[in-house]
């Protein structure tokens, strides 16, 4: 590739998280409810894999949109000072930036709310094509909560293949609960990585086991990586089938684990190691992101990560 100055171009949402938790319960009727924890993080599925991709070296920029407020400034700088460049961040004049509440269990579980904001907005358009043709990656992410760039998402990809760049998506969760596989599966054909946890899988394909669900979707073209809490990740490549386990850690917080696991399969993917490889990589880096409080704290750098897997010498 000629051109080139990113390693990694990220579409998506970009947003302030407000992490509260643990929660034991909801009480309405105007109670007040103390809480151990409450932190103003930078959120979004995009946003937080572009932070963990530039902790892991890349050189990393950022495609979204945010409103002309100050949570728009708070990410636009929580970004800048990760080392991802938000020169072609849309600023929209009228909407606002999204904004997040994830209430958080002692157990690791959490419940999200989010205010959508200007991410209805959010489309092709955002994406300038000379982007698409200075970079060796191109990674999306919400794919769901975005419905006009969801319906452009295949073009914008197969331009950016043109250009000779690999493509990954992560749809995240559905908060309609409809799992369209018509607007999903012209992308699916333009994507060469799709990353999906274990409950996006099973609904994304029908199945009711993971394995299958991998294969199922696989079956449509792209590499899919199955992130499967505890019980580690797996890969589906063709008829292959890989597994690896997490790395033990102490959690402190799951969000944005999802995230982390994406940047480091990425990376790894882009200096060139292979699927059992870079699953392992991916693997650590999420279980590593869970050592702190909100998405990026405890973002691994890439020696970090490598340190824990038992990849030494491999390729």
């Amino acid at each position: 590739m000629t051109g080139v100055t990113y390693d990694l171009v990220v579409i998506g949402d970009v947003n302030p998280d407000v992490v509260v938790g643990p929660v034991t319960g909801l009480a309405f009727g105007q109670r007040e409810q103390l809480v151990d924890h409450g932190r103003l993080v930078l959120g979004g599925s995009a946003a937080i894999m572009a932070c963990g991709a530039a902790r892991l070296g890349l050189r990393v920029a950022f495609a979204g949109r945010v409103g002309d407020d100050p949570a728009g400034a708070f990410v636009r700088g929580e970004l800048a000072d990760r080392g991802v460049d938000v020169s072609r961040l849309t600023v929209d004049p009228a909407l606002p930036t999204p904004l997040t509440t994830i209430l958080t269990t002692a157990d690791g579980d959490r419940a999200i709310l989010t205010a959508p904001g200007c991410l209805t907005a959010t489309g092709p358009a955002d994406v300038p094509s000379d982007l698409l043709a200075a970079t060796r990656h191109v990674h999306a992410a919400s794919f769901f909560l975005m419905p006009r760039l969801a319906a452009g998402l295949a073009a914008l990809f197969d331009r950016a293949r043109a250009h000779g760049a690999t493509t990954s998506l992560d749809t995240n969760d559905d908060p309609a609960a409809r799992w369209d596989r018509a607007l999903l599966d012209p992308v699916l054909k333009a994507t060469d990585v799709l990353l999906p946890n274990a409950a996006e899988a099973l609904a994304l394909s029908g199945d009711s086991r993971v394995t299958d669900a991998a294969a199922t979707l696989a079956g449509h073209g792209p590499t899919v990586v199955v992130k499967d809490g505890a019980r580690g990740a797996l890969a589906r490549h063709g008829d292959e089938t890989l597994r690896v386990a997490a790395v033990p850690v102490e959690p402190l917080d799951a969000v944005g684990a999802g995230d982390s696991f994406d940047a480091g399969f990425v990376a790894a993917r882009l200096r060139g190691l292979g699927l059992r490889a870079s699953l392992a990589m991916a693997a650590a880096c999420g279980s590593l992101s869970t050592r702190a409080h909100g998405g990026t704290a405890a973002q691994p750098t890439w020696d970090e990560a490598w340190a824990v897997t038992d990849l030494k010498g491999t390729r």
